[in-house]
């Protein structure tokens, strides 16, 4: 019998967005870029009312070993909000580890944000106003991983720019490419 207890190495990704915004694309290319890292890693959504404007959540895992728990992260490593009116909706700290992390695409500092007090660290970037510089358009779900890239050091900044360009259409890939190395310069 195998053990689904998780590695020492196993950290998990907790990614808030509303439905629309590309949160389950970024759980994937998150997954792609720490697999040509050479970690093993999973990604998956959850869906509650799919609908455009929902809030929707996505998971990563990643891992030096080969991973077995297939169930909904609850106790994430990290936690990516993709739209910060979701923090005034849902609880997106719950359960994170002692010492996690939570980055939030907003133009506000984390002491601005209210209630994310705890045993965690809270990083922002306008992650928006970079995506509408760059691609011409709010969607902030490719630069946000150039923000997880350079917070967590879980997965490079290179690896985040091969998996957009495998997975998305040259046209569209090199603006976010661009979008995702500019947030993972510009964050603190």
């Amino acid at each position: 019998m195998t053990s689904t207890v998780p590695s020492t190495t196993l950290k998990q990704v907790r990614i808030h967005g509303r439905g629309g915004q590309g949160a389950v694309t970024s759980a994937e290319l998150l997954a792609i870029a720490a697999f040509k890292d050479g970690k093993y890693s999973q990604s998956f959504p959850f869906f509650g009312v799919a609908r455009r404007g929902a809030p929707v959540l996505a998971f990563t895992r990643i891992d030096d070993h080969f991973i077995r728990l297939r169930q909904q992260v609850k106790d994430p490593d990290y936690v990516l909000v993709l739209d910060a009116t979701l923090i005034d909706v849902v609880n997106v700290a719950e359960g994170i580890k002692k010492g996690g992390m939570i980055i939030i695409n907003s133009s506000k500092a984390p002491e601005e944000l209210g209630e994310l007090k705890g045993d965690y660290t809270v990083k922002t970037e306008d992650i928006t106003k970079i995506a509408l510089d760059i691609i011409g358009k709010p969607f902030v779900n490719t630069p946000m991983l150039g923000a997880f890239s350079k917070a967590t050091g879980e997965v490079t900044i290179e690896s985040i720019e091969s998996a957009i360009k495998e997975k998305m259409p040259q046209k569209i890939a090199d603006i976010n490419v661009k979008a995702a190395r500019e947030v993972y310069n510009n964050l603190k």
